[in-house]
């Protein structure tokens, strides 16, 4: 079994990675302060500061899953100068920009979770299907998730910049919502990878609760206790739309999404190219979409027409 270290294991996504990862590899739960025990893996205390502690935690790995937000460049370029492989969960757009040029003697891979991860995966999978060079990605978040103290962080620092909004279809039961401009990396990492404009927007699955998001925005910053109160469902979903046709993934807790399409991409690291790639670079969309699916979630590809074009997503 190949040896997978997952910094941050123990947090609300890498523990989900974990349990996914420990069935098949030998994992080993690395941090600050991680439980004295783990089903199926085991731990290593380890300060992401201290260059010699990392050095020492990759002894032997086959790969490394980033899960917290400490020093990951470093950590990174750590890995790919000892033939590790890297994979990290982050959501920082500047975090994920400085990773692009991470070089090495292995394989970083970006955008592994829902957003940024399954999204660049379905704008992908539109953008080949119609040749459109226009794409809006929505992503609707269930606000009875109980998530970590980054997660909330990011998410209150996003809202801060919350722009214009429009409308989306999602999968059911949620139908038509309205979103509202949010600062997804996809943004960014898509015009590079994808050569296309891109517009990301943010909805809850609560309609009051994203109808007030605009006005929440102008005190984002001092939300954060109401913010990680728990108010709606644990459901999410994911859809895009470009040229003409959606296509969507839903399903429960978005940080065991994120968890799961991580460990899974760690199968998907052999024959990948050296370097740091978002994963719309080097992952077939739907096959790897259609397997995480399998985990309990529901993938809405484009309908086919007989003519080999698409329509929109009958889930959609």
């Amino acid at each position: 079994m190949a040896r997978i270290v997952v910094f941050g294991g123990y947090g609300a996504v890498g523990r989900e990675a974990v349990a996914v990862l420990a069935r098949s590899h030998d994992v080993v739960v690395a941090g600050r302060n991680p439980p004295r025990s783990v089903p199926g893996a085991t731990t290593l205390r380890v300060d992401l500061r201290d260059d010699a502690a990392v050095e020492h935690a990759l002894d032997g790995a086959y790969a490394v899953l980033m899960c917290a937000e400490v020093g990951n460049v470093r950590v990174a370029r750590a890995c790919l100068d000892r033939g590790v492989h890297y994979l990290d969960v982050t959501a920082s757009q500047p975090v994920l920009a400085a990773l692009r040029s991470v070089e090495g003697d292995a394989t970083a891979l970006l955008s592994v979770g829902l957003a940024p991860g399954v999204t660049n995966l379905l704008a992908r999978h539109c953008v080949e299907l119609t040749g459109a060079r226009d794409v809006e990605i929505g992503v609707l978040l269930g606000g009875g998730e109980r998530h970590g103290a980054a997660a909330v962080a990011w998410t209150l620092d996003g809202l801060a910049a919350l722009g214009p909004s429009w409308r989306m279809p999602f999968p059911a039961p949620y139908g038509t919502r309205t979103v509202h401009g949010f600062p997804f990396p996809d943004r960014h990492t898509l015009r590079d990878t994808l050569d296309v404009h891109v517009r990301t927007g943010l909805c809850l699955d609560s309609r009051l609760l994203t109808a007030l998001l605009p006005a929440a925005a102008r005190f984002a910053r001092r939300l954060g206790p109401l913010a990680r109160a728990r108010l709606g469902s644990d459901g999410f979903a994911v859809t895009v739309t470009a040229g003409g046709v959606t296509c969507a993934f839903s399903g429960r807790r978005q940080s065991r999404a994120t968890g799961v399409v991580a460990a899974l991409l760690v199968d998907r690291l052999p024959g990948r190219p050296r370097g740091a790639w978002h994963v719309d670079q080097v992952v077939d969309p739907a096959p790897f979409l259609t397997e995480v699916a399998g985990h309990g979630f529901a993938f809405h590809p484009p309908t086919m027409r007989p003519d080999g074009t698409a329509t929109s997503s009958s889930a959609a």
